[in-house]
């Protein structure tokens, strides 16, 4: 029997990308899963587009947290939620390409890897290629892992026999997916890498992490205070991180 994949969407006023991303997952060659969508208080009915499409087809839950408390929370609402062996995750303006499940769980059965992720490439709001794929490595390790996040959460799969659920909570922080994917990787845990095109990362010209200045001062909290890096180990890993960054918008 197939088993099943739990799939987590955090949504917050997301009415405008959220059908897009339902249908991606609905469109999977891969049918045993669950979708947990987990309203963080949205007002502009985009829950009210999930529960129209929960009514349609069980696979899919809508969850709602009783007040607004961000996409970390939301994450581990719906983490706390599934029944599936693994576990995937998919933002509410991202998209899958119809083979991602299937694909990936192939390539983590013929690998035995407790952890996987893959390329994808970006979009802009009109669902147009915005930027090159998005490749990635083989397997990282957590002192590579410190020098630039190659990993992109829509394509995210982690097997729940192998790594605990607690080891997937995400902090209530800014960068919360890349801190999570640095504790997974000091854990020993391997993390191995896809190198197919299977999902679509959506950029919008609002985003949070848009304000360069912030964007440091979010990444110098997570080596000091959270991965605990002496001085001049944290300055050198955010050069690195600094110099990924601009790799990454030359290629936009």
């Amino acid at each position: 029997m197939e088993e099943k994949v739990s799939v987590i969407t955090p949504l917050y006023n997301g009415k405008d990308f959220i059908e897009k991303t339902i249908q991606s997952v609905q469109a999977q060659t891969y049918g045993n899963w669950e979708m947990l969508v987990i309203d963080d208080g949205s007002t502009d009915g985009g829950n009210q587009i999930v529960g129209s499409y929960a009514e349609a087809d069980q696979r899919i839950r809508l969850l709602k947290n009783t007040t607004n408390q961000g996409v970390a929370f939301s994450r581990n609402h719906g983490l706390a939620e599934t029944t599936g062996r693994y576990v995937a995750f998919l933002d509410s303006d991202d998209i899958w390409k119809p083979e991602k499940l299937q694909r990936q769980l192939e390539f983590m059965k013929n690998t035995k890897a407790a952890f996987s992720f893959t390329s994808c490439d970006v979009i802009d709001e009109e669902g147009k290629i915005a930027a090159p794929i998005r490749d990635v490595p083989e397997e990282i390790s957590y002192e590579k892992l410190l020098l630039g996040n190659p990993i992109p959460c829509l394509t995210v799969m982690a097997d729940l026999t192998a790594i605990p659920r607690e080891q997937l909570k995400m902090p209530r922080i800014p960068h919360e997916d890349y801190a999570t994917w640095l504790s997974v990787a000091k854990e020993g845990y391997a993390m191995k890498g896809f190198p197919e095109n299977l999902g679509s990362y959506r950029v919008k010209k609002h985003s949070l992490s848009g304000n360069k200045l912030q964007t440091i001062g979010w990444q110098w909290n997570i080596y000091r205070k959270q991965e605990k890096l002496p001085l001049w180990k944290a300055a050198y890993c955010l050069v690195c991180y600094g110099v990924q960054g601009i790799k990454k918008r030359r290629k936009c």
